[in-house]
């Protein structure tokens, strides 16, 4: 499939440009791993990733949740060559805001989006990418047909780093850019970089270095439901955890805002003890116990976000898909009610 020229206008070839070449603004990303099927982005650095010692993460941190590249272009057609997994997400395509692509992904791939006439008097389009989410994705080659400008996107907004488990991997949602974390993100200006890890949210020392390290404006993190779910930690090691996590982020960002988010309800699980004698209720409990021992020692912009305020046990029904993960609708549910809450907390930026 490709775009046909506006009316007395050569589209010419296509220009295949390498992923990395800086015409393309990354978002999202910590850095482009060079493999033989392309480039792998990475949200938290290759090096780094044995210390948590669990294949499961491993794999989970190579799906590019919430990455993204942007370009400013009039091009009239865009192609990306790819290798996705057979388990790939979908990824989307949207130009000034808009979802004009969602193309299902598998093995290696050639994708061809028309993006229409070249852009008129107002100028170019912002195009961006999003990658998929679930599965691992590598780009070989991104082209454009029929362009005069092709620039970098500018993306001057607030950075958000947001850490958690499949709640912010976001697991049912309809595509890559409508997880309630890019949809908070979009709707706000706001750079994201998602490290959420369907399963493997275990307070990793790894992670807790990746966010102190990344430029940041804003930090929020879901913690508690792997936790509760694998019996990762017990009554007496959890909050300890939570400390040390966020004390650790502290090391990088001693005072900018930082939103912690305690689990969404879950009825079945709310009140039964797992096998270290945690119930849900209790996981909350200490993970505001913990935030408030941190407070009482001088940090003034921790921050709790209830995550029973956010989704109640009697909403569940309504918006989770198996009483656990929001379903696609429920994640333009969490966007409208964790936006809000995160916004209160962002100081406003210096022009």
């Amino acid at each position: 499939m490709s775009a046909k020229a506006a009316p007395g206008v050569d589209a010419g070839p296509v220009e295949w440009r390498a992923p990395d070449d800086p015409v393309l603004s990354w978002d999202g990303v910590a850095e482009l791993e060079r493999t033989a099927e392309g480039l792998l982005p990475r949200r938290i650095p290759a090096g780094r990733l044995a210390t948590a010692l669990s294949p499961g993460f491993t794999a989970k941190a190579a799906m590019p949740a919430g990455v993204r590249f942007g370009v400013r272009t009039d091009a009239v057609e865009l192609a990306l060559r790819l290798n996705a997994t057979g388990d790939a997400a979908p990824l989307d395509v949207r130009v000034d805001g808009a979802l004009v692509r969602r193309a299902a992904l598998s093995g290696a791939c050639e994708v061809v989006v028309p993006l229409g006439p070249p852009a008129g008097p107002d100028g170019p389009r912002e195009v961006e990418v999003w990658l998929p989410h679930l599965g691992s994705t590598r780009v070989s080659e991104v082209g454009f047909r029929g362009h005069r400008v092709l620039l970098p996107a500018v993306r001057p907004g607030p950075r958000w780093v947001t850490y958690g488990s499949s709640l912010t991997h976001s697991m049912f949602a309809a595509g890559p850019s409508e997880t309630w974390a890019a949809l908070t993100a979009a709707r706000r200006g706001w750079r994201l970089h998602n490290l959420g890890f369907a399963a493997e949210a275990h307070l990793d020392p790894v992670v807790a270095r990746t966010i102190r390290d990344l430029p940041a404006d804003l930090v929020s993190v879901e913690l508690g439901i792997n936790v509760y779910l694998r019996e990762s930690f017990s009554p007496r090691s959890w909050g300890p955890a939570v400390c040390g996590f966020v004390e650790t982020v502290r090391d990088g960002h001693p005072d900018l805002p930082l939103a912690v988010v305690t689990p969404l309800a879950s009825p079945t699980r709310e009140n039964v003890p797992n096998k270290v004698g945690l119930t849900l209720r209790q996981v909350r409990e200490g993970t505001v116990a913990a935030v408030r021992v941190l407070e009482g020692l001088g940090d003034r912009n921790l921050h709790i976000v209830d995550g029973l305020s956010v989704l109640p046990v009697d909403e569940a029904g309504e918006h989770l898909a198996d009483g656990l993960h929001p379903t696609a609708e429920g994640e333009h549910v969490l966007a409208a009610r964790i936006g809000p809450a995160l916004e209160g907390l962002l100081r406003p930026v210096a022009p």
